[in-house]
């Protein structure tokens, strides 16, 4: 008989939604306004860490023919309510809703404008 180590049990991290504000500039197909310069896009996403939670955002923004520039993250439900931040019901719904879909919910879209517009 020969002893066969045991494999060590992965500790399974829960899933946790952050707040992200992704900031995308100008593709063809994108879908924004003529006009735009790009858009401020502000999600929902699931993840067991902030950065699986960016990267899956970015993927879903690009295979909507999106190009995300930039991505600020504002944290966890609990860390933005130990921020002070405010958290209406409608929100926790629709966080409520990505975590139990394991899926990225964009909230709102905010397109930009060059100066001259």
């Amino acid at each position: 008989m020969t002893d066969t180590p045991e494999k060590p049990v992965k500790e399974k991290r829960p899933q946790q939604v952050y707040t992200l504000l992704v900031e995308v500039g100008r593709k063809a197909g994108d879908g924004l306004p003529k006009g735009a310069t790009g858009a401020g896009i502000l999600c929902y996403a699931s993840g067991v860490d902030e950065a699986e939670a960016v990267r899956e955002t970015v993927a879903i923004l690009k295979l909507a023919d999106m190009a995300p520039l930039d991505v600020t993250g504002y944290g966890t439900l609990a860390e933005r309510e130990k921020q002070g931040d405010e958290i209406d019901p409608e929100e926790r719904a629709l966080m409520d809703r990505a975590l139990e879909e394991n899926s990225v919910i964009v909230v709102q879209m905010t397109p930009f404008y060059g100066e001259n517009e």
